[in-house]
C-alpha cells in the first residue's frame, strides 16, 4: 500500500529546476561522451605517438581511474571546496585538460592530460545527479531522472559515432577540442544558475581522510591495471596478474573497514544500509555493465568480423540512441501511470530480448540487421534505468545526496570497467572454445569438407597454381573460415549473456520500495 504520510519540507532552490539542468546536462554529456569517443580513435593516436595500439589504451585507462578516484572523495571536496565551487572547479580543470589532449605530442603528455581530465570529470556524474534530485520536488524527479538518464546512456552510446566521423574527416585532436566551448558555457551558465543549499556550502575545519584516499588509489589503480591486461597476460597464469590483484582485493578491503572505523572518512558507507539504495545501486550497477561492455563489444566486432570503418562501426550504435530517445519520452509520459517496478520490469524484459536478438546474427548481416536488436537493447537500457535513478535515492535524505550519488557512481564505474574486461575475455576463451570443437570437422573424414576443399582447390588450379600450392592454399581459406566462425559463435555466446544478466536481476526489483516510509 501506498504510504500517504507528507514529506518533510526540504530546501528548493529559487530558480526553476528545469533552467538548472541545462549546464548539469551539458556537463554530463559532455563527460559521458567522452568515456567512449576515444575509443575509436586509439589506431590514429598510436600512429602519431609511434606507440603499439596496446600501449594506447593508456589514453582510457588513465582517464577511468582518475574519475573513479575522484567520485568517492565528491562529498570531503564540497564540503572544502563548496558544492557550487568545486562544480565550477571541475569544470574549469575538465575544459583545459581537454585541451591538452588535443595538443599533445607525445602518449606521456597525453596519458597526463586524460588523467587531469579525469580528475575534472570524475565529480560531474555525481554532482549533477545530486542537484538535480534536489532542486525538483518529489513527485517531478523521475522526469528529471528520465532526462539525466537520456544523457548518461546516450553519450557513451553515440560517442564511437561522433568521435570515428570526427577522426576521419578533421583529426583526432578535435574531438577533445570541441569540448573547450562547451566547457566555457557550461561554466558562464553553471555560475549564474546554480545555487547551493546550506548543507552544502565550505564547512570549516574539514579534514582529509589520507589512508582512506591511499587505500582507494591503490585498489583502483591496480584494479584498472588488472582488467585492462589480465587477458593478454593469461590472467591468474601470469603471477604479477596475481599479485596486483591481491594487492587490489586487499586495498579495497581496508578501504572499506576504514571508512567505518575512521572518525572522519573519506565517505559515509552507512548509506549501503538504506535497502532501496543497496538493491538499486546493484541494478544499476548491471545495467551500466551491459551498457559499456556491449557499447564496446559490438563495434569491435564489425571492425574484426566485417571490415567496417571506425565510423561505420560507430553509426552502428545509432539505433541504440533512438531507443534512448524514445525511452525518454515514454517514460516522462507513463511511468507516473505504469507503475515502477512493473514499468523497470519491463525494461528488463525488452533488454534481454534485444540480447537475445543479437544473438541470431551472422556474416551476412547489414547495419539493417543490427538496428533493431541494437533499438530493443537501448529503449530497454533507459525504461530500467530511469526510474531505478530516483528510486534508489528516494529514502535518503537531501543532505545524504551527494555522498550516496559518489557512492553509487564508483560502484558503477568498477562495475562498468569489470563488464568490458569479461566482454573481453569470453570473447577471447569462448573463440577458443568453438574452435577447438570446430576443427575436427576440418577431416579428410567429412565429406562436406572433402567437397569444399576440392572446389577451392580446381578455382586455384583455374588460376595456374601448381596442385600442391593449390590445396594448400585453399586448406588455408577453410582455416581462416574457421576462424571467423569461432570469433562469431563467441559473440553470440556473449551478447546472449548479456540477455541472462537482465532477466537474473528482475527478482531484486522485490526489494525494492515505491515509496518513501516514515
Amino acid at each position: 500500500m501506498e504510504d500517504s504520510n507528507t514529506p518533510i519540507q526540504e530546501w528548493r532552490p529559487k530558480k526553476n529546476p528545469w533552467l538548472i539542468s541545462i549546464p548539469l546536462m551539458a556537463a554530463v554529456f559532455m563527460f559521458a561522451l567522452d568515456e567512449t569517443i576515444s575509443n575509436v580513435a586509439l589506431p590514429y593516436m598510436a600512429g602519431s605517438f609511434s606507440c603499439s595500439h596496446s600501449e594506447a589504451t593508456w589514453v582510457i585507462t588513465f582517464y577511468l581511474i582518475a574519475s573513479g578516484i575522484i567520485i568517492p572523495a565528491v562529498d570531503f571536496f564540497c564540503k572544502f571546496f563548496g558544492r557550487k565551487n568545486f562544480f565550477l572547479l571541475s569544470i574549469i580543470i575538465f575544459t583545459l585538460s581537454s585541451f591538452l589532449c588535443g595538443i599533445s605530442n607525445s602518449l606521456i603528455m597525453m596519458v597526463f592530460a586524460r588523467f587531469m581530465q579525469g580528475v575534472g570529470g570524475g565529480a560531474i556524474l555525481p554532482l549533477s545527479q545530486a542537484i538535480m534530485l534536489e532542486s525538483f520536488p518529489r513527485e517531478k524527479r523521475p522526469q528529471a531522472m528520465a532526462l539525466f538518464g537520456l544523457g548518461v546512456v546516450f553519450a557513451p552510446i553515440v560517442g564511437p559515432a561522433v568521435g570515428g566521423w570526427i577522426t576521419e574527416n578533421w583529426s583526432w585532436p578535435y574531438i577533445y577540442f570541441i569540448n573547450i566551448p562547451i566547457g566555457f558555457a557550461v561554466l558562464a551558465l553553471a555560475k549564474e544558475l546554480l545555487e547551493e543549499p546550506p548543507y552544502a556550502k565550505r564547512q570549516k575545519g574539514v579534514k582529509m581522510d589520507y589512508i582512506g584516499f591511499t587505500f582507494l588509489s591503490i585498489w583502483l589503480v591496480c584494479l584498472q591495471i588488472v582488467l585492462d591486461k589480465g587477458n593478454d597476460a593469461d590472467w591468474f597464469g601470469s603471477v604479477w596478474i596475481c599479485w596486483l590483484t591481491f594487492i587490489s582485493c586487499l586495498s579495497g578491503l581496508l578501504f572499506v573497514i576504514s571508512q567505518f572505523k575512521l572518525k572522519n572518512p573519506l565517505t559515509d558507507l552507512r548509506v549501503l544500509k538504506d535497502r532501496n539504495f543497496f538493491f538499486g545501486t546493484i541494478i544499476q550497477t548491471v545495467l551500466v555493465a551491459s551498457m559499456m561492455a556491449s557499447s564496446a563489444m559490438l563495434p569491435s566486432m564489425l571492425q574484426r568480423m566485417m571490415g567496417y570503418t571506425s565510423f561505420l562501426s560507430g553509426v552502428s550504435m545509432v539505433p541504440r540512441g533512438g531507443g534512448c530517445l524514445l525511452a525518454t519520452f515514454i517514460t516522462a509520459a507513463l511511468l507516473g501511470k505504469f507503475g515502477e517496478k512493473r514499468y523497470v520490469f519491463t525494461g528488463l524484459i525488452i533488454l534481454g530480448l534485444g540480447g537475445l536478438s543479437f544473438g541470431m546474427i551472422n556474416l551476412q548481416i547489414s547495419l539493417a540487421n543490427i538496428g533493431f536488436p541494437n533499438f530493443l537493447f537501448g529503449l530497454g537500457m533507459v525504461m530500467a534505468m530511469v526510474p531505478l535513478i530516483d528510486m534508489s535515492c528516494r529514502t535518503l535524505r537531501n543532505e545524504q545526496l551527494t555522498n550516496a550519488s559518489g557512492i553509487q557512481n564508483l560502484i558503477k564505474n568498477v562495475g562498468a570497467a569489470i563488464g568490458t574486461s569479461l566482454v573481453t575475455t569470453c570473447v577471447s576463451r569462448f573463440a577458443q572454445t568453438h574452435q577447438y570443437m570446430m576443427v575436427g570437422k576440418l577431416s579428410e573424414l567429412n565429406p562436406a569438407f572433402i567437397e569444399r576443399a576440392q572446389n577451392l582447390t580446381g578455382a586455384m588450379l583455374s588460376n595456374n597454381m601448381d596442385i600442391g600450392t593449390a590445396t594448400h592454399a585453399a586448406y588455408g581459406l577453410l582455416y581462416n573460415e574457421l576462424l571467423r566462425q569461432s570469433a562469431l559463435w563467441a559473440y553470440i555466446d556473449t551478447f546472449r549473456i548479456f540477455a541472462i544478466a537482465a532477466f537474473m536481476i528482475i527478482p531484486l526489483l522485490l526489494f525494492l520500495k515505491t515509496q518513501k516510509t516514515a
